[in-house]
């Protein structure tokens, strides 16, 4: 049991400041169909609910790619090689697993995106955005692979594509 005056904040929370975080659209249609019940019994206008449903509507819905992005080049040695992905995978949490050898690498991980289009091309920056600060090999992309979670785990539970990142991290050939 704590005790402290009635109304006086916890110690050590005086300097503590909440931020606040953006809900996705998800929230935002729980929102909306909490409230739908209530709209029957409220004064909204059909034209601010009209304009609230057609909000909703608008919104891109994001969903889930597996990226499988291929590098190759002139030979490193596997320790800067290695290092690089590390850092990579440091810099860029949601990075699953690479694997690498000393003239090529393979990246896999998951991407948020609304479609196809816009995953590609944050996986197709990836590799050129973090060649400086990861202190990557001047490598070039020479294959991309992006699929949706339902194509992925298709695949996994039919016996193709490639197996399932479980050992999580960066890994030689």
């Amino acid at each position: 049991m704590r005790r402290a005056r009635p109304g006086a904040p916890p110690r050590g929370t005086a300097e503590r400041a909440l931020t606040s975080v953006e809900a996705g659209a998800d929230f935002d249609e729980a929102r909306d169909r909490s409230t739908e019940r209530r709209t029957e019994t409220t004064t909204e206008t059909r034209e601010v609910r009209e304009a609230r449903e057609a909000r909703a509507r608008e919104q891109p819905v994001s969903k889930l790619w597996h990226i499988t992005l291929s590098v190759s080049g002139v030979e490193s040695p596997l320790k800067e090689v290695r290092r690089g992905l590390e850092q990579l995978a440091h810099d860029h949490p949601f990075l699953l697993t690479s694997r690498y050898a000393n003239d090529h690498a393979e990246i896999r991980y998951w991407e948020e995106a609304r479609d196809l289009h816009d995953a590609a091309a944050v996986a197709l920056r990836l590799w050129g955005e973090h060649r400086q600060t990861a202190k990557l090999p001047p490598w070039e992309i020479v294959g991309l692979e992006v699929i949706d979670r339902e194509t992925y785990h298709q695949r996994i539970a039919e016996g193709y594509g490639p197996p399932p990142a479980a050992p999580v991290g960066v890994h030689p050939y």
